[in-house]
């Protein structure tokens, strides 16, 4: 199942981007490029609604 979240990328002072979501409480990732950090990103989602699947009081 796919599901289309809303991702906000910014620019650190550090040179790196940070990923967070408003849709997906605890999404952070970080990254060298906003490709990698897109990746990261992603994978970090996947993991988090699978657990609040089966952890929903988390939600």
């Amino acid at each position: 199942m796919e599901k289309t979240i809303n991702i906000h990328v910014e620019k650190l002072q550090e040179g790196y981007f940070l990923a967070t979501s408003d849709d997906i409480q605890g999404l952070i990732a970080q990254g060298r490029t906003i490709a990698e950090t897109l990746e990261i990103a992603g994978e970090v989602a996947k993991k988090l609604l699978k657990f609040y699947n089966r952890h929903p009081q988390f939600k």
